[in-house]
């Protein structure tokens, strides 16, 4: 079935599609439309799930954390303010290995107040132990939210699926929306082994030595670094069944690549297409869009820039007195490889500035000939026009 749909309302056709038994709901721009349809959708028979009204976004993850250990399907949707205001629950929510999934609607903090696209909330939350994916388009955000809990519930991690602001919550497209029964079938019922039971009592989350708290966290880092063949597996299975790839990380035309600029988020359909204008120009360059941010897709990196001389990143985001968080993420996959790559970070689009199809273009010519200071590898600069 094809249907027009903004960002936030294909995110609320996943949560009804995946048949979640739990809405934990606090509105908060631009998020706010998740929940409203969620609403809706409940109000009207469509989907028989608990809708919870909470107080706070703490409250919200709490609530799914609740419903997830009792062997509900939970979802809840945030967004900058209330993500960071979830913080404390997004650890918990990981360490307790809860398969909650998550929409956030990428929006930068404040202050100074500003409603638009930036990825410093959802960024900012990486060391939580959250499996994050970053959506480029609204059929994405549908799509990857049914993988999401197909990965979540394999591994009994949470994953929080992010879609930028205005760029995608509000912006309509085309969906391909599939038959429920089509997803039932790539999507069972959650039906965990174990659980909170009145029944059969179990101990979760109780105070435990420095031993046994080792281990635990051994364990869940190496299931966390294994989800990018998790994800890529589960988002395989979801293409033979709809037709659609949704890989951990997508290149572009980076086979004879010497110049690879990498991204997040709806900023790849701008990197594509200056890819191929560069391409006009004589510039051999690729794009690289990673899906999966956290674990970083190593793999799929690696491949990518396997010719590369030249990395090129764009921030959506800033970590204040060091660099784009994408750009240390990136350079810590480059020195594994031992392969001397000049390296060039740009912070880019924060607070819903545009990154443009010429923009882009524009800083992979700064980038190259070092027009602007951009000759130091390994510096990162403000794209902005700064006051």
């Amino acid at each position: 079935m094809k249907k027009v749909a903004m960002g936030t309302e294909s995110a609320a056709l996943a949560a009804k599609l995946a048949r979640v038994q739990v809405v934990s709901a606090y509105p908060i721009t631009p998020q706010t439309v998740i929940v409203e349809s969620l609403a809706d959708i409940i109000g009207r028979g469509e989907l028989h799930a608990e809708y919870i009204p909470v107080e706070s976004e703490h409250t919200a993850m709490a609530s799914c954390i609740g419903a997830s250990m009792v062997g509900a399907r939970a979802f809840t949707a945030s967004s900058s303010q209330g993500l960071a205001y979830m913080h404390e629950m997004l650890h918990y929510a990981a360490g307790a290995r809860v398969p909650v999934v998550m929409a956030n609607c990428n929006r930068a903090l404040s202050p100074p107040w500003n409603l638009y696209c930036d990825h410093t909330d959802s960024l900012a939350q990486r060391d939580t132990g959250w499996v994050q994916y970053y959506c480029a388009s609204a059929q994405d955000v549908l799509d990857s939210i049914l993988i999401a809990y197909a990965v979540a519930e394999r591994a009994f991690l949470p994953v929080m699926i992010n879609l930028d602001a205005f760029y995608l919550t509000h912006t309509s497209e085309i969906l391909d929306v599939p038959d429920q029964e089509e997803v039932d079938a790539f999507l069972p019922p959650y039906r965990p082994s174990i659980k909170l039971d009145v029944n059969d009592p179990k101990t979760f989350g109780n105070v435990c030595g420095s031993d046994l708290y080792t281990s635990i966290k051994y364990k869940r880092h190496c299931d966390t670094l294994s989800m990018e063949k998790v994800w890529d597996q589960a988002a395989a299975q979801f293409e033979g069944r709809f037709n659609r790839p949704h890989p951990s990380a997508e290149a572009y035309r980076t086979e004879d690549a010497e110049v690879c600029i990498v991204s997040i988020g709806t900023a790849a359909g701008a990197v594509r297409m200056a890819v191929d204008g560069l391409r006009e120009e004589g510039i051999k360059a690729g794009g690289l869009r990673l899906g999966i941010f956290r674990p970083f897709p190593r793999e799929r990196f690696e491949k990518a820039v396997a010719n590369v001389t030249h990395v090129i990143i764009i921030d959506r985001d800033i970590s204040f007195g060091a660099e784009g968080i994408l750009a240390q993420e990136v350079k810590a996959g480059l020195f594994d490889l031992g392969k001397r790559i000049k390296i060039t970070g740009f912070v880019a689009g924060v607070g819903g500035n545009d990154i443009s199809v010429d923009s882009t273009i524009a800083l992979v010519r700064q980038a190259i000939t070092g027009d602007g200071g951009a000759v130091k590898a390994g510096l990162t600069l403000w794209a902005e026009v700064l006051p």
